[in-house]
């Protein structure tokens, strides 16, 4: 059964109301159904009670998982990263997530999957970008001059280009 939904103060109260419970001579699983608990959740509180006081019906904070890389080494992978993708031992400076995941397996014996270096460089303050498909040696001078002179005349229509329009009286209709 998961943790309830509510803030720290509405699951505290459940658990003393819980307690409050077993102590006018509720059995555990009477207690634990009246108040939408496990009956095990009941007597680890009761239990946790006895140990600890108040202190142990406190609501903690799950942590989830430790990080798998420290400080230090999210530090030298920042380094690593701006140094860029050559540097590094690849072929272009295009930088990807299989990439990096292979840059920190090879620099911490840690492996990521790809959507989770993702993530890393993300909390690391790098951003996606994807590189733009265009030829270094495009010219872009030479490709308007193309589009207002030889464009028109190889279009498919009678007028070269020109604004066109579905209907026969517009004059913009050839």
């Amino acid at each position: 059964m998961a943790r309830p939904k509510g803030s720290a103060e509405v699951i505290e109260a459940r658990r003393r109301q819980a307690l409050r419970l077993l102590d006018e001579g509720y059995s555990l699983g009477e207690a634990g159904r009246m108040t939408g608990s496990a009956a095990s959740s009941v007597m680890r509180w009761r239990n946790a009670l006895a140990q600890d006081g108040e202190q142990g019906l406190k609501v903690r904070v799950a942590s989830g998982r430790p990080a798998t890389l420290s400080d230090s080494q999210r530090r030298q992978l920042v380094r690593k990263l701006l140094r860029g993708a050559i540097a590094n031992g690849f072929e272009t400076e295009l930088w990807t997530a299989s990439r990096v995941a292979s840059v920190i397996h090879k620099s911490f014996r840690v492996r990521f999957h790809r959507s989770h270096v993702a993530r890393l460089l993300h909390d690391l303050g790098f951003s996606c970008q994807k590189p733009e498909r265009r030829a270094v040696e495009r010219d872009e001078k030479r490709i308007e001059q193309w589009k207002r002179r030889d464009w028109p005349r190889v279009k498919k229509t009678l007028c070269g280009w020109v604004p066109t329009s579905s209907l026969p009286t517009n004059p913009a209709s050839c």
